[in-house]
């Protein structure tokens, strides 16, 4: 039987926006469903919310995130963030630059000690992320 591994990221009423922004800049296919939608009102506005959303790039990468109803405790992203690395430095980097341009930057992109190019950022939602590419040119 084969294993994944997948982020899975929490929101609170925005995942759909989120969701929506990380497929824009990855792309690949989103797929949202909401609690109303999967049979699990939780209630006024909140049942449009994302009970489920999949983003499934061609490569076989997948994000995951929904929203945490108000009946839920709620603290956000902490303690982790979402790596992206490869050699593909042309995608790599110019998904860094459209993630860290919502948000702001931790680690600016830069060649890294060890060759490759590194950047951590955190987007308007709070989300980590950090690109490790190797180098496919000499600039970024």
């Amino acid at each position: 039987m084969a294993h994944t591994l997948n982020p899975y990221l929490s929101f609170r009423g925005t995942a759909r926006e989120a969701m929506e922004f990380y497929a824009s800049v990855l792309g690949g296919e989103l797929v949202l469903t909401t609690f109303a939608e999967g049979g699990v009102p939780v209630g006024g506005d909140e049942d449009a919310w994302v009970m489920h959303g999949q983003l499934t790039l061609g490569n076989g990468m997948v994000l995951m995130g929904s929203d945490t109803p108000s009946s839920m405790p709620f603290e956000g992203a902490k303690g982790f963030a979402v790596a992206l690395t490869g050699d593909d430095a042309d995608d790599l980097l110019g998904w860094y630059r459209a993630l860290a341009a919502t948000g702001h930057e931790d680690v600016p992109l830069a060649e890294a000690p060890w060759g490759d190019w590194f950047g951590q950022c955190e987007d308007r939602w709070g989300t980590p992320w950090m690109v490790n590419a190797t180098p496919s040119r000499t600039t970024p």
